[in-house]
Order: structure tokens, then sequence, then C-alpha cells
């Protein structure tokens, strides 16, 4: 009987290894404790990963990328001045980046061409009560002047991309060509009419029934050369990248070396020809310009 007792106990025991041993082989095994640092390594490693693969620009790249970056500018243009009438004359101008900045601003080599008619102060036109086109009492002289400038443009406010509006200062200096060219009226003698100088109409017994043509006398002009300086500011108000329209606002100095008559003095008790009549204009000026730039 103790036998048979005993037998069955190691048979249990037995039983109880081995069913411990096929549970321990079945378990599944613990995943391995990961540290601080090798899970701060296995981040930096997948954001590097990711910033590598990534196609975006720098910041700096991008904020360049919008700035209206340009070399050159031409433009047309009419202007207008407290020396002329409303349409003053023709302007062309040119404006080429340079290597170097000016006062930590972009700079821009400056060229420029004006045709402007220059009035005196004491011109005006009344209305001709004949039919004929109006004239201009006492006027002798036109005074037409070419400019070529030579200066420099400064970027001080430049806009992003498309939008806003550019902001630039100008300075420039160059030669004045004057172009002084003699004022025709037509006059009337009986049934004829013909074209004379005002001076010559003036003193003459003949009817002056309007302003010759504005071509006539252009033959008999006299030339002059003087200097000039301008300062000004550059408005840019296009909305287009490639095209500009803008407008310039500035003042410009003019210096005849003699006095040049456009309404001569015929008082002869206030003095000579020349009184009333200048060497040196002033004058405040709006220019309002279209072209390109690339």
């Amino acid at each position: 009987m103790r036998s048979v007792y005993t037998l069955l106990w190691a048979s249990l025991g037995s039983l109880w290894l081995t069913v411990g041993s096929a549970q321990a082989q079945t378990a599944p095994q613990a995943a391995p404790t990961r540290t601080r640092s090798s899970v701060g390594a296995a981040t930096t490693g997948n954001a590097a990963t990711r910033r590598a693969k990534s196609p975006v620009p720098p910041k700096a790249t991008a904020e360049a990328s919008e700035d209206d970056e340009y070399q050159t500018v031409t433009t047309f243009g009419i202007t207008t001045n407290t020396n002329a009438g409303l349409l003053g004359g023709l302007v062309f101008r040119q404006s080429r980046r340079m290597d170097t900045d000016l006062f930590g601003k972009p700079q821009y080599r400056y060229l420029s061409l004006e045709v402007v008619n220059v009035r005196s102060p004491r011109e005006y036109s009344p209305q001709n009560n004949f039919g004929g086109s109006s004239i201009t009492p006492g006027k002798e002289n036109y005074l037409f002047v070419v400019r070529p400038q030579y200066g420099r443009e400064l970027a001080l406010f430049r806009r992003n991309a498309d939008e806003g509006i550019s902001v630039n200062a100008i300075f420039a200096v160059g030669p004045s060509l004057g172009i002084i060219k003699p004022y025709y009226v037509e006059v009337s003698s009986g049934n004829t009419t013909r074209q004379v100088p005002y001076a010559q109409a003036y003193s003459s017994a003949e009817n002056i029934v309007g302003s010759g043509s504005f071509f006539k006398g252009l033959g008999e002009s006299t030339l002059t050369v003087g200097i000039h300086a301008k300062a000004a500011l550059s408005f840019e108000l296009s909305a287009f990248r490639n095209n500009t329209t803008g407008v310039e606002i500035g003042f410009l100095a003019e210096m005849f070396p003699k006095t040049i008559i456009i309404i001569p003095n015929l008082d002869p008790t206030a003095g000579g020809r020349e009184v009333g009549n200048r060497n040196f204009f002033t004058s405040g000026y709006v220019t309002l310009f279209f072209g390109s730039k690339k």
C-alpha cells in the first residue's frame, strides 16, 4: 500500500514539472526595457530623416524670393511743371542696378532725357475775339530745353512681390540745351494774311488775328547751353511684376549763362528788355511714367 502512495506522489510530481515546463516554453517573452537616452536618440534620428526628405527651402531664401528684384527699368512719361502748361514735355528714363549699395540701400545708375517747354510767369493766353487761335500778348520767344541727366536712384522702400508701393530717391545733374525759337503770329492786311514774328507784328500797323504755326521760325532758333540739377521721389504703383507705372515728384533748378528773353520789357522807363526775364529757373514737377523692368 505504501509503495502505491509513493508511486502516486512520484507520478504527480513528474506531471507538475512537465506542465510547468510546457507553460514556460509557450509564454510570450517580455519586451526589453528602453532607456530615455535610447528613446531620444531614436526621435532625433527620425526628425533628421524627415528634414532630409523635406523639400522646403530655408526661410531666408523664401523671403529673398518675395522681394521685388530687378536689374533694369526702362520707362517713358509725360511731365508737367510750374514753368509750363498742363503738358510740359516728354521724358525717357532708364535705371540699371549697380553692384554696390549706398547707405545700405540698393542703388541704380539713373539716366534720363527730357524735352520740355519753359514759359515765363508773365505769360497768359486770352481768348481771341476774331475766331483765330489764341495768342500770348507780348511773347517774343519760345524756350525749349533738352535735358540729358545722369545720377543715382536709391531704393528707400521695396515692395514685396507684386504688392505694395516702392519708393525711390533720385538725384541727377546734367547739361541744359536751350532752344530759343521766335514766336510767330498771324496778321492780316486787307484780304491777305501772313505769319510774322510777334516783335515785328507789334511794331507794325497790321492786325494780329491768331498765333502762327508751331514750326514756323524753327530754322531761326538760337542755342544756349546751361546746367541743371534735380532731386525727386519716385513712387511705383504697378501691380504687375514685369511692368511698371508710377509717378515722379521733384524739384529742379536750372541756370543759363545769359538772360533768356521770352517776354521783353517794352517800357523804357522800367529798364532794358531783360527786365522781368531771367537766366535762373526753378520749378516743381510731376512726371507720370510707364514702362517695363527686367
